[in-house]
């Protein structure tokens, strides 16, 4: 199977939906404050410092790893607020 290149590939607003999992899970992750995810995250960072400060290397690792999800996860609520999951219910 080879892979085709020509032509233009870029998906516009309408052009894919999404599925109704994914719009019943977005319904309900969409109450949860924005700020919450930015709480988790530098809580986050707190606990791994002060793991880090009590020499217990290993979980001050393991929960500094989490900042990057929480955030990540901030921004895709955030995006589901302002953009809803499917632009063709907008349309």
């Amino acid at each position: 199977m080879a892979l085709d290149f020509s032509g233009d590939k870029r998906v516009h607003a309408g052009d894919a939906t999404e599925g109704q999992t994914t719009a019943y899970i977005e319904s309900y992750t969409s109450q949860v404050p924005s700020g919450i995810f930015l709480t988790a995250a530098i809580g986050s960072i707190t606990a791994s410092l002060v793991f880090k400060a009590i020499k217990k290397d290993h979980a001050a690792l393991f929960v500094g790893q989490w900042v990057a999800p929480f955030l990540i996860l901030g921004l895709y609520n955030k995006m589901v607020k302002q953009h809803g999951s499917d632009a063709e219910t907008r349309a």
